[in-house]
């Protein structure tokens, strides 16, 4: 006689055919076996575990393949069946869906966060290449919170919230609402069980005036579908409590303001019927303005499509009227988890499994970009958000981004290469910055330059994590680059001396220096000594194999300068204490995992830089130095009305920025303030400064 759970499993999956429900059975006893003698916290077996995830999927219609997959999804994780023993018993697309969801708890990491999060990034690695990797993951997630109970307060907590940051919102992008709203609610029970249980309570005790005003307003609307020959399903929207909760959070409404909206669904059988049956209840009940959206023309990134309108009800209160077909409702309900379950063309545009796959390889091309699993995890959370924006290209397609986007998202969203040389965009044919915020409809063009390139200002207004791994990327592509040349302009400059170069250097004793410090490429190598891991009199003297690391060679400095022409990034650094500008006598400090740090000559900490001689490098400016640099200037004011706006429109005047203002002193009388203003060069300083010393408010100007 077989076991209660796997009769419910099989009375689930009673659509499949017979031979493939001994292969299901088959699974439950390979399972059973594997899992012998473990219990979940419950006490119960834990067999029934997974078998119970298997029953989720099967109560979605998926396939055989996958209802196996579940079944022995913590086989290789918790059991001695390998992925060999699988493949050989239930085929090589089992094993690897097994493998998809399998957690790395076999990898050593700092903590449980980032533990968590490299796990997150390989469910993703094998969700694109089977989607059923992620519906196994959720389902999985469903099960457990359904019995979260047995689990310790602080492990309760932490599943949960989990589980509303992440799971929730993957199924919601995936388009599989009803998996999201139950492990919306189940979270929302488990992290807040008081005001779960006060909303649960109040949603239970509705007024039966209410009741009896629900009923009418659906009676007056299906009357009306039907006086105009429109075959429907109406079917009234319950609230959940995490729904409810979140209005009132996030829009600040009592739980009575929040109720006060009733919500139907009509479900019609054709495309025209939505539009038809639009007009039919908007006869009914007057709509209000601006409140109509048609996601049908224009469906939401996850595949969702449905006309969405808000009617002026009876009692003053307004009606929320969904419209769609019955393949838009699955769905809408299902996401990706309706192919298995309702066939429809696979040439259809707004697929939603297709859709998904495009999400995800974009998401697999962020995580090659990331610096770490915890960096890709924040940004999915990024990319998760529910509120969109469509945008049209010049050509009319649709790109949906996340609300708040700029316009360099959306040249991110176009192409990588676009939005790396981007340096202006026009929005409805009107010439706008890239951090311009974007509303829906509007029609976007990016204006590049193929001299162009990001700025680390660009990460502090992006809001997708395309463009935020993309510009990282390409930042630290950037700044390899100018390490690498600024590396091998310091090790010559020493080998020089020492009567040599890197290119007159024998290749074998070359390449044997890189192997036995384990550089792969001599670019590496380069890079590091102009970020100062390497003293570059010490790579010298170590590539030129001397015995003696403090012989001649070491004595010997060039007096060559290295010129720094201000393009040089994340390998040049400008000294706060006393602010370098071009112009300015400079010498550079080598510090480690930093590059060249500029102080001037005059500085007051280079005395004690000058106890580490080995680190100083002659340096100058390049004469076609460019960009602005920062510089101080301390200034005593009478302390009058409006002398600040004198002083700070004087600075714009001599074509100078304004970074900070401090006030140093104030008394009645005199005011003494610092300006930390951006310049080209000294002569620019020098005009400034002349500028301020003409206005009758300045009493002195003077650089620290």
């Amino acid at each position: 006689m077989l076991p209660d759970y796997v009769v419910a499993l099989l009375d689930a999956a009673a659509y499949l055919p017979e031979d493939q429900k001994m292969q299901l059975q088959r699974a439950c006893e390979a399972g059973a076996a594997a899992h012998a003698g473990q219990t979940r916290k419950s006490g119960e077996p834990y067999i029934t575990h997974p078998v119970a995830v298997a029953v989720v999927l099967a109560e979605m219609g998926l396939d055989v393949e996958a209802l196996i997959a579940a079944v022995l999804h913590d086989t290789i994780e918790d059991t001695p069946l390998t992925h060999e023993a699988l493949t050989s018993g239930f085929g090589e697309t089992v094993a690897e869906l097994v493998e998809g969801v399998t957690k790395l708890d076999k990898l050593k990491f700092r903590d449980r966060k980032e533990a968590a999060a490299e796990s997150f990034r390989k469910m993703l690695l094998a969700m694109s290449r089977d989607l059923r990797v992620i519906m196994i993951k959720l389902a999985d997630r469903m099960h457990n919170m359904r019995t979260l109970g047995a689990q310790g307060g602080e492990a309760r907590g932490r599943i949960a919230r989990e589980t509303l940051e992440i799971y929730a919102p993957i199924a919601q992008r995936l388009g599989m609402n009803l998996i999201k709203a139950e492990l919306q609610n189940l979270g929302f029970r488990a992290l807040y069980p008081w005001r779960y249980a006060v909303i649960e309570k109040r949603i239970r005790s509705q007024p039966v005036m209410r009741r009896e005003a629900i009923t009418q307003v659906e009676a007056h609307l299906s009357q009306g579908l039907a006086r105009d020959g429109i075959e429907h399903r109406l079917v009234s929207r319950i609230k959940t409590p995490w729904s409810i909760y979140s209005k009132m959070r996030n829009e600040g409404k009592s739980f009575d303001q929040v109720m006060d909206v009733f919500g139907f669904r009509v479900v019609v059988r054709k495309v025209a019927d939505c539009y038809h049956a639009l007009g039919a209840v908007h006869a009914q009940y007057k709509p209000l303005d601006s409140r109509f959206r048609d996601f049908i023309a224009i469906p939401k990134a996850n595949g969702y499509q449905s006309l969405h309108t808000v009617l002026f009800g009876p009692y003053g209160s307004p009606i929320e009227v969904q419209i769609r077909t019955e393949e838009m409702d699955l769905i809408a309900e299902r996401g990706i988890a309706a192919h298995w379950s309702y066939k429809y063309g696979d040439d259809n545009s707004n697929n939603a499994q297709s859709r998904a796959h495009a999400w995800i390889v974009e998401l697999i091309e962020s995580q090659r970009s990331a610096d770490s699993s915890l960096e890709f995890l924040e940004n999915v959370k990024v990319d998760l958000f529910p509120d969109e924006v469509y945008l049209f290209t010049p050509k009319g397609k649709i790109l949906a981004l996340p609300r708040n986007s700029t316009a360099l998202d959306f040249a991110y969203a176009v192409h990588t290469d676009v939005g790396n040389r981007a340096v202006a965009s026009r929005v409805d044919k009107k010439l706008v910055p890239l951090r311009t915020k974007l509303h829906s409809g509007q029609t976007v063009e990016i204006i590049t330059a193929k001299s162009a390139t990001p700025k680390p200002q660009w990460l502090e207004f992006v809001v997708t994590s395309k463009a935020r791994t993309a510009i990282r990327h390409q930042l630290k592509q950037l700044e390899h680059e100018d390490a690498v040349q600024l590396g091998h302009r310091m090790l010559d400059r020493v080998l020089e001396v020492m009567g040599s170069s890197l290119e007159r250097l024998p290749p074998k004793r070359l390449d044997a220096f890189l192997a036995e410090h384990r550089y792969q490429r001599l670019e590496m190598f380069l890079s590091d000594v102009a970020l100062g891991n390497w003293m570059p009199n010490q790579a010298a003297q170590a590539l030129m194999n001397y015995a003696d690391l403090h012989g001649d060679g070491a004595s010997r400095r060039s007096q060559e300068k290295i010129l720094i022409s201000g393009t040089e990034r994340g390998v040049v650094s400008f000294a706060n204490c006393c602010q370098p500008i071009p112009g300015d006598d400079i010498v550079g400090y080598l510090t480690a995992g930093k590059g060249i740090v500029v102080h001037r000559q005059g500085c007051s900490n280079l005395a004690e830089l000058r106890k580490s001689p080995e680190r100083l490098v002659p340096i100058g400016w390049d004469p076609d130095v460019v960009g602005d640099y920062d510089a101080s200037l301390v200034i005593d004011v009478e302390n009058r009305t409006g002398m600040l706006a004198q002083l700070a429109a004087t600075v714009a005047q001599g074509q100078s920025n304004i970074d900070q203002v401090d006030f140093l002193d104030r008394d009645v009388n005199v005011a003494t303030l610092r300006f930390v203003i951006q310049v080209r060069n000294r002569n620019h300083l020098a005009e400034v400064i002349r500028r301020l010393r003409r206005l009758q408010v300045v009493q002195n100007v003077r650089r620290p």
